[in-house]
């Protein structure tokens, strides 16, 4: 059965358990609770929530002083205008000042769909990724979704978290979800090709391992939930172990997931790395799978991708 559970309402729902017992959390939105699926949340801990309204530098620098004061603070906004118009914020009040705040870039990538290039955000690991002290989360479902709230709960460090619009298909089982605090998760092991992939695109991807297994190609599969601190023992065992490296994002290939794999690869174990991703250009108008369509960000576009790699 398809799943019919979004990451964001997932947060959501941790967020109002943990609420029960701890004070200190206290959730911030810039007019986005209904599309951050937080209105359950104001339901329940009106007490624990504030609305900025439509000022997206505010959100993050009221949760910065908040978190200065003790809170857990989590600050949900469009991950299209969190990454670039508070940019400043995030770096300054955010991670120079060390604090407490978790930032939800919710309908991240191309969630969006037909309101176009100002609504996707094609950038934002690679805008995040440069600030020092930020932390880059990007869960592939929501049961690893789950697991990263719970481990963001645990520590006081600033992390940016981009979860999509839409359900997405689960990768993996509420009874069988390996998940480590900033350890690439290992799908699958093979020895042809290794397949780095975050977000959205990891499902595609696990489907493309199976479709190499048929025409007898054997893939890994690294789940690189955390792109930044990324996970580069993982990444150079894989790449280590394989002829070739492809990597898979729903971001620009410039600062992205398939960047940063490229420089530990060059670095440690030379290998051809090839990055499947969306174009430096505002992408085609239509729905999140229109567009993934598009651009061979599909099981069938990733498989064939890695099999030209192997010839």
């Amino acid at each position: 059965m398809a799943n019919t559970i979004p990451n964001r309402k997932v947060i959501c729902d941790v967020l109002i358990e943990k609420a029960n017992t701890d004070k200190d959390i206290v959730v911030l939105c810039s007019d986005s609770r209904g599309s951050a699926s937080m209105t359950d949340y104001v339901a329940a801990h009106p007490d624990q929530f504030v609305e900025v309204g439509i000022a997206e530098q505010s959100l993050v620098s009221v949760s910065a002083g908040l978190a200065r004061c003790g809170k857990k603070a989590f600050a949900a906004s469009p991950a299209c205008f969190l990454s670039t118009r508070s940019m400043e914020q995030c770096k300054v009040d955010v991670a120079y000042s060390n604090t407490n705040v978790t930032l939800i870039g919710i309908s991240g990538g191309v969630s969006y769909g037909a309101l176009g290039m100002t609504h996707h955000s094609a950038q934002d690991i690679a805008i995040m990724g440069s600030i020092p002290n930020m932390r880059v989360y990007i869960p592939s479902d929501r049961h690893q979704t789950k697991h990263l709230i719970e481990a963001l709960l645990q520590d006081e460090k600033p992390a940016y978290i981009r979860v999509g619009r839409n359900p997405v298909e689960d990768v993996y089982t509420e009874d069988d979800c390996p998940f480590e605090m900033d350890k690439a998760t290992v799908v699958s092991e093979g020895t042809d090709i290794a397949i780095v992939a975050c977000g959205e695109m990891v499902k595609p991807a696990q489907e493309a391992v199976e479709l190499l297994k048929a025409q007898g190609i054997s893939a890994t599969l690294l789940d690189m939930y955390c792109v930044k601190p990324i996970d580069k023992d993982a990444v150079v065992k894989a790449a280590e172990n394989a002829k070739a490296v492809l990597t898979v994002e729903e971001h620009t290939f410039i600062g992205g997931l398939g960047a940063m794999v490229a420089q530990i690869v060059s670095a440690e174990c030379p290998r051809k790395v090839v990055n499947m991703s969306l174009p430096d250009a505002p992408v085609v108008t239509g729905v999140s799978k229109e567009v993934f369509g598009y651009y061979g960000l599909t099981a069938e576009g990733i498989a064939e991708k890695a099999a030209e790699l192997l010839k």
